[in-house]
């Protein structure tokens, strides 16, 4: 076999359009030493996977897709994790092609072996958004086991925020979890998934936040920024942390007299500046491997979409532009 069939994008349509994507068989992707071969049997679809659909320019085919789960047939010569005929799961990397195509390399060291209890399908709801919410907790708000305070999730019925409240739920026990949601249903999930407290996601978070913790919140992880530094400034313990996912430039002057710190969280960096701990990733995904297994952590899936084609990608692209889930979209089978 010397090609892989792909779908992407070639000029910046809108979902609507009916080609937006479009399916080509593209060349076999070239394996470096620390690569995998995979065959891609599911993938879901991230905000970052519209984003660069609508924006980001292309010279030919561009192939989206990030998350995948799919089982090895090849490796480079330096592979030392993973053999030929393993299962498993990843977020893949920015600058390379993505996971949209039935055979797709990617380095190792970004790699997890597959949850035995999981399907290929729910698999891959997992990988961006629990990266990225280990990454907020773990990495920059540098909370463990014995961490005390408290936690608010803005956006905790995102991929992101769905995946942080089981993280702290399930390894930071003196931590109390706050989380925003926008309806009583999608309260009800977040509280089934270890938040002690939720308050309504368009109302005024101040005040709110005032109500349930008198004192304020120690940590912050927010997926919505844009102009609520005063607000967080209000709300964030003096010398507290607050971590955001979201774009664009913030002006932070307000948390300094409380001596807040800012940081972004992009999961990308890694993979995308080739740093030393790129491995850190692999390490991070056995441990979610064994969490999930453990019956301790669960993909959230809202859509189930079947086989991967361009039509069904872009209806779950569609579905992710609404900005109304409660959970993954992810496909299988091609």
């Amino acid at each position: 076999m010397t090609t892989s069939r792909a779908i992407g994008y070639r000029h910046n349509h809108p979902v609507t359009v009916s080609d937006a994507l479009v399916t080509e068989d593209v060349d076999l992707p070239v394996i470096g030493p620390h690569d995998l071969l995979v065959q891609v049997q599911a993938v879901s679809v991230n905000p970052v996977d519209v984003k660069l659909r609508v924006s980001a320019p292309t010279d030919g085919l561009r192939i989206l897709g990030f998350d995948a789960a799919g089982t090895v047939v090849a490796t480079g010569e330096e592979v030392e994790l993973f053999s030929v005929g393993d299962e498993v799961y990843y977020a893949g990397a920015l600058d390379r092609p993505g996971t949209n195509q039935t055979l797709h390399a990617v380095d190792e060291r970004l790699v997890g072996h597959k949850p035995r209890t999981l399907t290929m399908a729910e698999a891959a709801a997992l990988p961006l958004t629990v990266i990225t919410a280990w990454e907020a907790l773990f990495d920059h708000l540098r909370l463990d086991a014995s961490s005390r305070g408290r936690l608010l999730i803005v956006g905790a019925t995102g991929g992101v925020g769905l995946a942080m409240t089981q993280l702290a739920h399930t390894l930071l026990p003196d931590v109390e979890i706050i989380a925003t949601a926008s309806t009583t249903e999608r309260a009800g999930l977040v509280r089934s998934l270890g938040a002690s407290q939720v308050v309504d996601h368009h109302g005024e978070l101040a005040q709110q936040i005032t109500s349930v913790a008198p004192g304020g919140v120690d940590w912050l992880f927010t997926a919505y920024s844009q102009d609520q530094m005063d607000v967080y400034a209000q709300i964030v313990t003096p010398f507290g942390h607050i971590v955001a996912i979201d774009d664009g430039a913030r002006d932070v002057t307000p948390l300094k007299s409380k001596a807040i710190a800012w940081h972004w969280e992009f999961m990308f960096a890694r993979s995308l500046h080739q740093t030393a701990d790129m491995a850190v990733q692999h390490d991070l995904l056995e441990t979610v491997t064994e969490l999930v297994d453990a019956g301790r952590l669960r993909p959230i899936i809202e859509h189930d979409l079947s086989p991967i084609s361009a039509h069904t990608l872009r209806q779950a692209h569609k579905l992710v532009e609404s900005g109304h889930l409660a959970g993954k979209v992810v496909l299988h089978d091609w």
